[in-house]
C-alpha cells in the first residue's frame, strides 16, 4: 500500500485544496509526505489568480510554512524545491516521483469546463498519463479553497474488462486502512446511450441490441454476486448495483447520490485528444463529477 505520497504545488489555493487528502491517507496509512515545488521556465506572475512563486528561496519557505499548517506533528512531511527550471511541469513531477520513490501522487484539478478540459486534460491527467503510479485527483470547493477529505465509501467502477478490476485490490486495501464500504458499479449503455458501431448496429437491429443488453446486465449481477461473496467473507462491507444508462454520467450521477468520497478508477491514461477520440470512460468521468478520483494506471501496451 501507499508509503510515501508526493504533493506538487504551485502555490495557489487550488493546488492546496490536495492538502486535506495527503493528510488524512497519511495518517491512515502511515504514509510519509513530500510536498513539492518545480521552479518554472518563463512562469506567469500569476496562477489561478494567486501571486506565483516566483523563486526556490519563496518556494521553500512556502512549503515549510504549509508542512506545518496542514499536517499533524506526528506525520513525516519532507519538502523539496526543484531548481532548475522546468519547461514542462507534469514532466517534471513524473521524474521527482520516480527519483525520490513515491509511490502515490495527489493533485487538485481545476476542471476548467467540460470541453476545454476535454480537449486539452489538466496537469493531473498528464502525470498519470506519463506516469506509472497512481493519481488522486482532488476539487476544489466552490469557493476554490480547500474541502475536508473522509473515506467512508468508496465506488468501483467495472465493466467486465480484466484490465479494469485492478482496481479493486487497490481499494480493497484503502477500505480495510480507512474502515470504508466499497459500492461495486457496472453500467450498462441503454440503446439511446450507444455510441459509435454499436449505435449503428442497434438502430439497424433493436430488438436484438436490446436482448443483448439485457443480457449483459444479467451477467453483471452474477459476477456481483461472486465477488460481494468474496468481500464480505474478508470482512470488508461492500454493496454492489447494475445501471443503465451513459456510463460516464451515470457514474459521477451514482457518486454523488450516494454521498461517495472516492471513486478508484483503474486507467490507461488517455487525455485529451487521445481520450477524445477513443472515447475514455475515465477522462470523461474526470469532467462530469467533483468526486475525488483514485486513477490506477494500467500497463502501456
Amino acid at each position: 500500500m501507499f508509503k510515501h505520497i508526493l504533493v506538487p504545488l504551485d502555490g495557489s489555493l487550488l493546488a492546496e485544496a490536495a492538502l486535506p487528502a495527503a493528510a488524512f491517507l497519511a495518517r491512515r496509512l502511515g504514509a510519509r509526505v513530500t510536498l513539492f515545488h518545480a521552479v518554472e521556465r518563463n512562469a506567469p506572475s500569476e496562477v489561478h489568480g494567486q501571486s506565483h512563486l516566483g523563486n526556490a528561496e519563496d518556494a521553500a519557505a512556502y512549503l515549510e510554512r504549509l508542512s506545518r499548517q496542514a499536517f499533524l506533528p506526528d506525520i513525516a512531511v519532507d519538502r523539496h524545491v526543484h531548481t532548475a527550471e522546468a519547461d514542462n511541469v507534469a514532466e517534471s513531477i513524473v521524474a521527482h516521483a520516480d527519483e525520490l520513490k513515491h509511490d502515490l501522487v495527489i493533485m487538485c484539478s481545476h476542471g476548467r469546463g467540460q470541453a476545454l478540459h476535454l480537449f486539452l486534460g489538466s496537469i493531473a491527467q498528464k502525470v498519470i498519463a506519463l506516469g506509472s503510479r497512481p493519481v488522486l485527483i482532488t476539487r476544489p470547493d466552490e469557493q476554490g479553497g480547500a474541502p475536508p477529505f473522509s473515506c467512508n465509501n468508496i465506488l468501483v467502477p467495472l465493466d467486465g474488462d480484466p484490465d479494469h478490476a485492478q482496481a479493486l485490490p487497490v481499494s480493497k486495501e484503502i477500505a480495510r486502512a480507512c474502515g470504508a464500504a466499497l459500492h461495486l458499479v457496472m453500467v450498462v449503455p441503454r440503446l439511446a446511450s450507444l455510441s459509435g458501431a454499436a449505435k449503428v448496429s442497434s438502430r439497424m437491429l433493436p430488438a436484438t441490441a436490446s436482448r443483448i443488453l439485457e443480457m449483459a446486465s444479467q451477467d453483471a449481477r452474477e459476477i456481483f454476486r461472486k465477488q460481494l461473496e468474496a468481500l464480505r467473507g474478508e470482512g470488508i462491507a461492500a454493496s454492489a448495483h447494475v445501471l443503465r444508462g451513459d456510463p460516464a454520467k451515470t457514474i459521477a450521477k451514482a457518486a454523488g447520490q450516494a454521498g461517495i468520497d472516492l471513486i478508484v478508477l483503474a486507467t490507461h491514461g488517455k487525455t485529451g485528444m487521445e481520450a477524445f477520440w477513443a472515447g475514455s470512460v475515465t477522462h470523461r468521468i474526470c469532467t462530469f463529477t467533483r468526486t475525488p478520483l483514485l486513477l490506477i494506471p494500467l500497463a502501456k501496451t
